[in-house]
């Protein structure tokens, strides 16, 4: 995408206008964070999903480094809904970012400005599987996660995605759609953009926070609707082994939504590694809220652009 408006600082400016300059430090010191958001063309038109609690997240990341983006929630929520009506959109990905500017060099940010940013793109199917029945290919990675002692993983921030990147290209270059990732202590953690769940005897289970997992927004709605549909769900840790062994394995994240598992490490998730029931369910239950047509979760977390 060449054409269209991206949102700098407090105004819409052109696409290929939108540029830092080369010294700019969260491009040579990684000090900068983001958040990932969805617009859905819903049966009352389109709308934005948990724009507040992304927006939120934003700052909250912001917090962690010591950053004031110079904007309120409700101003970078307006601005969020003006870049899609300036670019015309119906569904797209938006991409908040917030990251120290060009000035003064060196480790220590805090001499220099934060810009803030938002930019919208059409995404085609983020993270495409190549198993049986659409199910993604995962690899465990050699590459640990990252932890609270080393960066605030609460912060969803481009510091931290050096790590994912690593995993992902491994998991590439091996023949593999995605990577699992383990934490120090050999937990389970996320895939390298993604948090995981796996299923057993129609008990859905996710890492928690505190093993170094993202406190992702799909993965949070996803159990809000399992428990309102009555569906047993687990917050826990979970072993290397228990992947190859449960019933379903899938994923969940903004860009890729709800995406099942066929296989981890060469091995063959539940008897066929075609989609399970759960995760079908899940899924559809998910498409229904983000396009409009929950009478509970849509009102909740869908915000009209008009």
């Amino acid at each position: 995408m060449t054409e269209g408006k991206i949102w700098l600082n407090g105004s819409l400016v052109d696409w290929d206008d939108a540029k830092i300059h080369v010294l700019t430090h969260g491009l040579h010191y990684a000090t900068g964070v983001f958040e990932g958001i969805r617009l859905y063309k819903t049966v009352s038109g389109s709308a934005i999903f948990r724009l507040g609690d992304h927006m939120q997240r934003l700052l909250d990341s912001g917090k962690c480094y010591f950053m004031d983006l110079g904007f309120s929630k409700q101003q970078l929520e307006e601005a969020a809904i003006e870049t899609v009506k300036a670019n015309r959109m119906e569904e797209c990905y938006i991409r908040p970012i917030a990251y120290y500017g060009y000035g003064k060099m060196g480790v220590n940010p805090m001499p220099n400005k934060v810009s803030v940013a938002i930019a919208v793109w059409k995404w085609d199917e983020y993270l495409k599987g190549q198993g049986g029945g659409g199910g993604a290919r995962l690899m465990v990675s050699s590459w640990t996660r990252i932890d609270s002692k080393a960066l605030p993983m609460h912060a969803k921030a481009t510091a931290n995605y050096a790590n994912s990147a690593l995993a992902r290209v491994e998991a590439i270059k091996a023949g593999f759609d995605e990577a699992v990732m383990l934490n120090s202590a050999g937990m389970v953690v996320e895939a390298s953009a993604e948090n995981i769940f796996i299923v057993n005897d129609s008990t859905i289970a996710t890492p928690p926070t505190a093993s170094g997992a993202l406190s992702g927004i799909t993965r949070d709605s996803v159990l809000a609707i399992a428990r309102e549909n009555g569906i047993t769900c687990e917050v826990r840790d979970i072993a290397r082994d228990e992947l190859y062994l449960a019933d379903e394995v899938f994923l969940t994240g903004t860009a890729a939504e709800v995406k099942p598992v066929g296989e981890i490490d060469s091995r063959q998730i539940g008897e066929s590694g075609r989609v399970g029931r759960m995760t079908k369910e899940l899924k559809s239950m998910f498409d229904t809220v983000v396009h409009g047509k929950d009478r509970k979760f849509s009102k909740m977390w869908m915000t009209p652009i008009n």
